[in-house]
C-alpha cells in the first residue's frame, strides 16, 4: 500500500508513525563529557606545581649547592648575544631530584638586579665536539651526586655588569 502526502513524498507501508527518540547517543556523550572533565582534574591536580616565580625558595633548596660558576658568550647566526652560565650542583639531601627551576638575578654596577630570569636548569651530558644538555629528568641527581649543569640566556640587559648572576634554586620536583 501507498500513500501520497500533500508535499508529493511517497510512503510506503500506511501511515507513518514518528520513531521514538533514543536517548542512548545522549547518555554516551553525556558520559565521555564527565570521564575526560574527571581526567582534567586529576591531571591538574597530581601535577600542580609550585608558582616558579614565587619568591619563596622551596625548603629542599637549601640542600642543593651550586658552585664553580662560569660564564661565556657567544653570538648566534642573527647577531644576538647569548649568554651562557655553567655551573656544579651538588645534592646533599636525602632525595633523588628530577627537576629543578632556578631564578637568575643578573645586577647593574651598583648591585641592584638588571634583569631576573626564571628557567629550569639542565645537565650537560656531553662536552666533545660541543656541549649537549638535557633536563634532570633524563638522569636524576641521587643524594650526594653532583652534576655539571648550563643556563642559557638570549638576551641579557646592556646594564648588566658582566659578573656572574645569583642563582637561586626556587622550584624542586622528585622522583
Amino acid at each position: 500500500m501507498t500513500n501520497k502526502s500533500e508535499s508529493g513524498a511517497i510512503f510506503l507501508g500506511g501511515s507513518r508513525e514518528p520513531e521514538p527518540m533514543s536517548f542512548v547517543p545522549w547518555i554516551i556523550a553525556g558520559g565521555v563529557v564527565l570521564i575526560v572533565a574527571a581526567g582534567i582534574v586529576f591531571m591538574g591536580s597530581r601535577f600542580h606545581k609550585k608558582d616558579a616565580n614565587a619568591s619563596t625558595p622551596d625548603p629542599y633548596a637549601v640542600k642543593l649547592a651550586i658552585s664553580d660558576l662560569a660564564l661565556s658568550q657567544s653570538s648566534n647566526m642573527a647577531g644576538s648575544q647569548i649568554t651562557y652560565v655553567d655551573g656544579s650542583i651538588t645534592n646533599q639531601g636525602d632525595r633523588t631530584v628530577d627537576g629543578i627551576s632556578v631564578q637568575s638575578s643578573f645586577h647593574v654596577a651598583a648591585g641592584s638586579p638588571a634583569q631576573v630570569e626564571v628557567s629550569p636548569l639542565n645537565l650537560i651530558r656531553t662536552r666533545d665536539p660541543y656541549v649537549d644538555i638535557e633536563p634532570i629528568s633524563a638522569d636524576p641527581i641521587k643524594p650526594g651526586q653532583s652534576r655539571s649543569f648550563r643556563l642559557i640566556f638570549d638576551h641579557v640587559s646592556s646594564d648588566w655588569d658582566q659578573q656572574n648572576p645569583d642563582i637561586r634554586v626556587m622550584q624542586v620536583h622528585f622522583r
